[in-house]
């Protein structure tokens, strides 16, 4: 269905701009979701024409092969103004282009505005919208924001409040594009679609929860970002917060926007809050040195571009997050994530707990010498896409000793390669002003509550950096958390077995 809108990027020109939101544009304009009846005004510093800012849209949109006519017909939509957001003046400019685009495309009033810029910018942008009476009477105005929203939770809080001063909770889209990877959304069907899941899904049954987010590449060009950042805020205060949120809340009354928010927000309010103490227990950090991994050589942080010789920033984050409530009391949520790790990754294992009385743990002891494989739900949600679902089987032949047998889906690479990119997605829910998958406030000042106090405390003590090498799973403090709670990581590399003569 065809959607009228008015996007105003800010930061037009920006490397966000240009790999994510103009192809994503281009994709719903492909199928059909925007036509005749949309228009784009991109805005930044730089003193482009027209005429340069469509030839810089075509060039993005290259890749998904439109033909000359549908890039010639895309790109008319896009107008370019130089905009300076301090300027009042720009804004004046800014309000009668957009009333001709509104008028001349037939956009209804609806208006969205997108802030792909830094966010000590968003409280003057919004203001202006305001004051100099951009913001429409006749159709929807809607905020699409970008993370990092603030840097602890009262610089948050203080953003917040400026923004909620023009705009609407229902109107402030906080984007997350995590939300909008398909095996993230998946999360919920396979719990609530899934009697079989979701009757397990307490602390009956399940031991733990591991959640890994591991990448392969260093800090490349964004040193000087991280420096401000970590992987702690770069990784945890939103993607793994929002996943252990979507793993851990109760059944909603409806999928609805709002009765999704709720229960995202108990399980988040449920987290326990780490005294100083129990955060140096719960919680390590690393950084990774110099390393090697098939036969490629990486550098240390500290070498990177923009990165201090002495800094002390994080590159790896693992923790365990408990969560006080009825369902999930005494199982750990064990969280990881960090840079220049052996491959990159992203899954989640629901760890299911032994039987209590195993008739086959004489037969497995005896031949093995170790209990029966715990049973383990993986969800992969990155490169690949799919789950599977580990059992135990007998082996062929005399007795009855076992082995695991894994249930595996995978989507395929046709089908993974067709699906709808997370922004694509996204901007469509914004469209039809669907928040379900976008970070309520309430969840983000939960956040911001739970991480503070890590940061706090981690500022207080001197890391011994580096302490894991570039191509490795992190530091053994890592390995140790686990171990110290009677388990370990479920997911290894290849290479990682491989380095322990465990894997031919």
């Amino acid at each position: 269905m065809e959607q009228a809108a008015l996007f105003t990027i800010f930061g037009g020109t920006g490397d966000l701009a240009q790999r994510k939101l103009y192809p994503s544009l281009f994709r719903l304009y492909k199928k059909g979701n925007l036509a005749e009846h949309f228009a784009v005004i991109g805005t930044a510093r730089r003193p482009w024409s027209d005429d340069h800012y469509r030839e810089i849209v075509c060039d993005k949109i290259k890749d998904l092969n439109p033909t000359d006519e549908e890039k010639k017909d895309f790109a008319s939509h896009f107008y370019y103004l130089s905009h300076d957001v301090n300027d009042t003046t720009h804004y004046d400019q800014l309000k009668d282009l957009s009333d001709k685009l509104d008028k001349q495309y037939g956009l209804q009033g609806n208006r969205i505005y997108y802030l792909a810029m830094a966010p000590q910018f968003f409280g003057t942008i919004v203001n202006h919208l305001k004051s100099q009476n951009i913001l429409t009477t006749t159709g929807y105005n809607r905020l699409v924001i970008e993370k990092p929203f603030g840097f602890d939770y009262d610089s948050a809080a203080e953003l917040n409040q400026q923004i909620r001063n023009v705009f609407p909770e229902e109107d402030i889209f906080r984007i997350d594009h995590y939300l909008g990877k398909e095996m993230i959304q998946n999360i919920s069907v396979i719990r609530f679609g899934n009697n079989i899941f979701e009757s397990l899904w307490n602390n009956r049954y399940i031991e733990n929860i591991q959640i890994t987010f591991s990448e392969a590449l260093g800090v490349e060009d964004r040193g000087g970002y991280y420096e401000q950042s970590g992987a702690l805020k770069d990784m945890v205060q939103n993607h793994i917060l929002q996943v252990v949120a979507l793993l851990a809340m109760e059944v909603p009354t409806s999928f609805s926007n709002s009765s999704i928010r709720q229960e995202k927000v108990k399980a988040l309010e449920a987290i326990r809050r780490y005294s100083s103490e129990e955060v140096l227990q719960n919680f390590v950090r690393g950084q990774y040195g110099a390393g090697t991994l098939d036969g490629k050589d990486f550098v240390a942080y500290h070498d990177e571009p923009k990165v201090a010789k002495d800094s002390l920033m994080e590159t790896f984050v693992a923790g365990k997050f408990l969560i006080d409530n009825f369902r999930w009391s005494g199982v750990p949520f064990y969280i990881r994530t960090g840079k220049r790790m052996t491959e990159k990754g992203t899954r989640i294992n629901i760890v299911f707990k032994q039987l209590p009385v195993n008739v086959f743990n004489f037969e497995q002891e005896e031949a093995t010498g170790a209990d029966l494989p715990q049973n383990i739900l993986t969800i992969y949600i990155q490169p690949t896409e799919g789950f599977s679902l580990t059992l135990n089987g007998k082996k062929i032949g005399q007795g009855f000793n076992t082995e695991p047998v894994k249930l595996n889906f995978r989507q395929s690479a046709e089908v993974t390669e067709n699906s709808p990119e997370a922004y694509e997605k996204l901007l469509l829910d914004a469209l039809n002003g669907d928040a379900t998958n976008f970070s309520h406030w309430d969840e983000v000042a939960n956040s911001w509550e739970i991480v503070d106090r890590i940061r706090h405390t981690w500022d207080k003590t001197t890391p011994g950096f580096p302490n894991y090498a570039a191509g490795t799973m992190g530091p053994q403090s890592a390995f140790d958390l686990l171990a110290n709670n009677g388990h370990e990581w479920a997911w290894q590399p290849d290479q990682w077995y491989r380095e322990r003569g465990k894997l031919n």
